[in-house]
């Protein structure tokens, strides 16, 4: 590993160290995710054949092993100079991953266990083969999606794969421990799991006989949760035994497929431990396993001390993996899962949460500071304060003291729930004043774009005299697109008689054209006329980029304060947004792209143990095209494109 400071070209230092691995022999799942992600970043997805057929999107084996044999990761940071506030200086890290190439196919397969990758010629294959086409997964594009985000990557080249392909929208993370990477098991956690392993209802497959679901759909139905079916028990006269109907049933198999493609669990192996603890905690129940005499079965097994009371919680529970292999879920499973609100006892027992305490596992969030509650002292599970409440709650009172605030927290809520976002902005365009939010969603993605920028790609011989780094060049071309972003936002929205002009405080467009005015006088030696070309905007340095962006972020300030107090209040009550509103289950209250579902971790150093949780991340571009697929399908809305 080398760092390079560009502001002071230092001298580069370097170190090696091996990938850490567990005792099961697989890399730590945080080392997984980032290799997973750096792979994809530096491969060209195109179109390969296999048998016949072809695939885009799609990555070789060979391509794979060859980025894989060494692979650099460029990551660059700006930040003020320590002994100088005003400047800003740009840290330059670069890892690189080396590894023989049954060493790459070996980390390949364990992407393909943690349901990254898949065959794209066998969906059903499990192995990673030495002459295969292999494309991501909905949960391989949701974890490629986060790295790119916080890293700052380009991604245009990945464009047409989020595109075309369905993505997971909700990924449930579990905690681990740091010593082996091995999940925290806790009740809560277990309970969080569960909850969003059944979902909010039953999820029983819908029948479609004329038009079959396509990939998009049936994925989005599998989300849900498990899918469920009826199985009947047949007589058995002889040993007294009537015809019995199991219902809310679900094949092994289906059950360890669904834990590794919606939760962070790492292959069947770690799935059926989760089911085995579901069936510890009495959530699930083997109905039946029809396999011959002579078949093979994995039976997990796993142990734990007893709560005593009335609880159902065992000291041990198996699950068998086997193809027949049929289990439901029980009552206790459906009460935990709140499927029947109406039913739920809250002194049933200690699994039982109270139903003020229900944490929505549905609930979208994006950047901010989770904003957790305790309700509960025995699952100490957290919960977001719902949409609902942070709407109506104060709303009368707000409105007579003129509480400005209150109403700018209800529209940042509103901002970062991108169901709700998608629908404010249709009601800003329809009062033609679009722009106000175009603008803060514009300088929000800018203002992240300008603090961290990364690369990775496979390394290349160094070309004669070239002393650039891969990540120094990476930099360079990421602060040319930086110029040009700042000053497309301001020709856009700031200069005079832009295409959408802000309407603004006129104090705060006397600051941003005083300002413009002295760089480029000092620049250039010419007076500002309101307008900056291409030339005038390539000489801006970092420095002088951050100036603009505290300017862009007082005029962001400005324009969400009008947008709170005059487009919010009618907004909220248009009947589409209180459609979505009931569409989104009373739409929980989003404060972050993670929310937590279980305490959240203690700070470092102030924790004695590692107590394990869950929490869930939210693929902003999965969300945003699930919204518009449900736009167009309800009554009486006009089709977006």
């Amino acid at each position: 590993m080398s760092s390079v400071d560009q502001a002071e070209q230092s001298a580069q230092a370097s170190s090696s160290h091996m990938m850490k691995t567990t005792k099961r022999g697989r890399p730590f799942l945080k080392d997984t995710l980032d290799l997973f992600a750096t792979l994809i970043v530096s491969l060209n997805l195109t179109t390969h054949k296999q048998y016949f057929r072809t695939f885009p999107n799609s990555f070789s084996t060979d391509e794979a092993a060859a980025n894989l044999a060494s692979l650099k990761f460029s990551q660059s940071n700006r930040g003020p100079d320590p002994r100088d506030k005003s400047r800003i200086v740009t840290t330059t890290t670069t890892t690189t991953f080396s590894m023989t190439r049954d060493m790459a196919k070996a980390m390949c397969q364990h992407f393909m266990d943690a349901r990254l990758i898949e065959n794209a010629a066998d969906l059903g294959s499990n192995l990673f083969k030495d002459r295969g086409t292999y494309v991501l997964t909905p949960k391989g594009l949701h974890v490629l999606e986060r790295f790119i985000s916080k890293n700052g990557m380009n991604s245009d080249h990945l464009q047409p794969v989020f595109a075309s392909q369905p993505i997971c929208i909700k990924l449930l993370h579990l905690e681990r421990r740091s010593a082996d990477d091995e999940i925290i098991v806790t009740q809560s956690v277990i309970t969080a799991l569960f909850r969003r392993f059944v979902g909010r209802q039953p999820n029983y497959p819908t029948q479609s006989s004329s038009n079959p679901p396509d990939a998009f759909q049936e994925y989005h139905e599998r989300s849900k949760g498990v899918p469920l079916m009826d199985v009947q028990e047949r007589a058995q006269p002889l040993l007294g035994k009537a015809t019995v109907m199991h219902k809310h049933c679900f094949p092994a198999v289906s059950a360890l497929e669904w834990l590794c493609d919606f939760t962070s669990v790492v292959g069947r192996e770690e799935a059926a431990e989760m089911a085995a603890q579901f069936v510890r905690f009495g959530l699930i129940t083997l109905v039946s396993d029809k396999r011959k005499n002579n078949d093979s079965a994995i039976i997990f097994t796993v142990r734990g001390s007893t709560p005593g009371g009335n609880s159902p919680v065992s000291q041990h529970g198996e699950f068998r993996c086997t193809a027949k292999a049929i289990y439901r879920i029980t009552d206790e499973g459906k009460r935990l899962a709140q499927w029947d609100e109406a039913s739920v006892s809250p002194l049933s027992s200690t699994v039982n949460l109270h139903h003020a305490e229900r944490s929505s596992l549905e609930s979208e969030s994006i950047n901010g500071t989770p904003k957790t509650g305790i309700e509960a002292a025995d699952a100490k599970i957290h919960r977001r304060i719902s949409m609902a409440e942070k709407l109506n709650s104060s709303h009368e009172a707000a409105e007579k003291k003129g509480n400005v605030k209150s109403n700018t927290d209800r529209l940042k809520y509103i901002l970062e729930e991108p169901s709700y976002r998608a629908l404010f902005r249709d009601f800003l365009k329809a009062n033609f004043c679009e722009e106000n939010l175009a603008f803060w969603m514009d300088v929000e993605d800018f203002k992240r774009k300008f603090n961290t920028t990364s690369s990775a790609q496979a390394a290349v011989p160094a070309r004669s005299g070239s002393k650039a780094t891969p990540g120094q060049a990476a930099m360079e071309r990421h602060h040319e697109a930086l110029i040009q972003t700042a000053f497309q936002i301001y020709n856009k929205y700031l200069a005079p008689s832009s295409q959408n002009e802000l309407n603004i405080d006129h104090g705060l467009r006397l600051d941003l054209a005083n300002y413009l005015g002295e760089v480029m006088v000092g620049l250039h030696g010419k007076s500002f006329d309101g307008q900056v070309d291409a030339t005038q905007a390539g000489s801006f340095n970092a420095t002088q980029l951050q100036v603009l962006i505290k300017l862009y972020t007082r005029i962001q300030t400005h324009v969400l304060r009008l947008m709170a107090m005059d487009s919010l209040p009618k907004f909220i009550k248009t009947q589409r947004f209180l459609d979505a509103r009931q569409w989104l289950g009373e739409g929980d209250a989003p404060g972050d792209d993670v929310q937590f579902l279980t305490s959240p971790p203690a700070p470092p150093g102030l924790g004695s143990e590692e107590t394990g949780g869950a929490y869930i991340t939210v693929s902003l571009k999965g969300s945003e095209r699930e919204h518009r697929h449900h736009r167009r399908d309800m009554p009486g809305s006009p089709h977006v494109s």
